[in-house]
C-alpha cells in the first residue's frame, strides 16, 4: 500500500522521492537535522507503506513456529521478534516483524511485500487451522528513531512503563485504538506507534508536537548505514543467507527445525560463508552505485565484493557503503577498488556509530 501521508509531506515541504516499492519522503529540508535527530533527539518516520498479515486458527502459533527461522510458540501476548522465511537452502525469502496479539499473530512485513509473504505461507498450509488476512488497510505504522523517542511517545501516550525490545502495548487513543511498539531502527533506541489509516495524521502531527523531527529516507538510509544494517529488498535478496546479512537477531539457533534450518546450523558449526555484509569508507563523497563491485591490487579474481548501499556519513565525513565482501579478504583496514576506476574503499568496523 502506498503511504496514506503522501500529501500531507508534500505540504509541509517534503521532497517526495520514487523507489521500486513506491514513493517515499526522501527529506523534509534538512538531512543534518533529521539525521541529528535519529542520534540526539527523536528523528520520525513514515512506515504507513507497511503491510500487515494476520493469521488466525487454533493450530496459528505452532503453524508458524515449524516454518518461521525465529520463535512463535514461547511467545506471549503482547511480545514479538523480528522472524524470516528462509527457503529450503537457507536463504532468506522474506523478512518481518511479529506480533503475538490474543488469539492471531500480526506480521507486519516490508512494503509491498505481504502478498507474497502470505502466498509462501500457504503454500505450506494443508489441513491445519489456520486463516491467513490482508489486514494491510488497518496498518499505519510510524516510527520513532533516537534516545528521545520514549520521551516523545509518552507525551502522547502517557506513561509506558518499561517496555523491551518488540513488546507492545494497545490503548485507546482519539476515539480510536493505538498500538505501541517498542522497536529501534536503524540501530538506535526506538518506538512503532500504529493508529490505523484515519488517525496517521492526527498522530504524526502529535508527535510532532511532543518533538519528534520529521525525518526522509535519506536520514534513515545514513543512520542505517552507519549502523551496519541491512535493508531488506537493498541489501537482503533471495540470495543471501541471514548470517552474510548480520540478521542474527531474526533466526533462532536453539528453536530446533525449521525451513532452511539445517543450512544455517551447518553455517554455525562449520562456517564457510562466501561472502559478508561490511562496512566501507568511500575515499570520497560522491554517491556509489547498487552493484560496484570491489577489486584488488594484485588479486586476479575481477570481483572480490559487491556494494549494496551508500551514504554520506557524518562520523566519517565521506561515504560509506555497504559491501558483501568475499571471504578471505574482510580484515578491517584492507583497501579496495570501487569499480573500473582508482577511488578506494577500505573495510571498517562497524558500526562506525557507537
Amino acid at each position: 500500500m502506498p503511504s496514506t501521508l503522501l500529501d500531507h509531506h508534500e505540504a509541509s515541504g517534503a521532497r517526495l522521492a520514487q523507489r521500486p516499492w513506491g514513493t517515499v519522503a526522501l527529506t523534509f529540508g534538512d538531512v543534518p537535522a533529521e539525521y541529528r535527530a535519529g542520534t540526539e533527539g527523536a528523528a520520525l518516520f513514515d512506515d504507513t507503506d507497511r503491510g500487515l498479515l494476520r493469521v488466525t486458527g487454533g493450530d496459528a502459533a505452532d503453524f508458524l513456529h515449524r516454518l518461521l527461522a525465529n520463535e512463535v510458540r514461547a511467545l506471549t501476548p503482547g511480545s514479538g521478534n523480528a522472524n524470516l522465511l528462509l527457503s529450503a537452502k537457507g536463504k532468506v525469502l522474506h523478512g518481518f516483524d511479529l506480533h503475538v496479539g490474543e488469539g492471531e499473530l500480526l506480521l507486519s512485513a516490508e512494503p509491498g511485500d505481504v502478498q507474497a509473504l502470505a502466498t509462501a505461507l500457504d503454500m505450506y498450509h494443508f489441513t491445519e487451522d489456520v486463516a491467513f488476512e490482508d489486514a494491510s488497510a488497518e496498518h499505519a505504522p510510524l516510527s520513532l528513531v533516537g534516545p528521545r523517542s520514549r520521551e516523545v511517545v509518552e507525551a502522547v501516550t502517557g506513561p509506558l512503563g518499561a517496555r523491551a525490545d518488540h513488546t507492545t502495548v494497545t490503548q485507546a487513543w482519539k476515539g480510536g485504538r493505538l498500538r505501541v511498539n517498542a522497536l529501534g531502527g536503524a540501530g538506535s533506541p526506538g518506538f512503532r506507534v500504529d493508529a490505523g489509516p484515519s488517525g496517521a495524521r492526527e498522530l504524526w502531527d502529535a508527535l510532532v508536537r511532543a518533538g519528534a523531527v520529521p525525518a526522509g529516507l535519506a536520514a534513515y538510509d545514513i543512520l542505517r548505514v552507519e549502523a551496519g544494517r541491512a535493508a531488506f529488498g537493498v541489501d537482503v535478496t533471495d540470495d543471501v543467507y541471514p548470517q552474510e546479512a548480520r540478521l542474527d537477531e531474526a533466526f533462532s539457533l536453539e528453536k530446533g527445525c525449521y525451513i532452511g534450518q539445517e543450512v544455517v546450523a551447518k553455517i554455525d558449526t562449520y562456517g564457510g560463508l562466501n561472502k559478508k555484509l561490511l562496512a566501507l569508507r568511500v575515499a570520497h563523497d560522491d554517491p556509489v552505485a547498487p552493484g560496484t563491485e570491489l577489486g584488488l591490487d594484485g588479486v586476479e579474481q575481477r570481483s572480490l565484493g559487491i556494494v549494496t548501499s551508500w551514504a554520506y556519513s557524518f562520523v566519517l565525513d565521506t561515504g560509506l557503503v555497504l559491501a558483501y565482501v568475499k571471504r578471505k579478504h574482510q580484515d578491517v583496514g584492507t583497501v579496495f577498488r570501487l569499480g573500473d576506476g582508482g577511488v578506494e574503499a577500505t573495510i571498517v568496523e562497524s558500526p562506525v556509530r557507537h
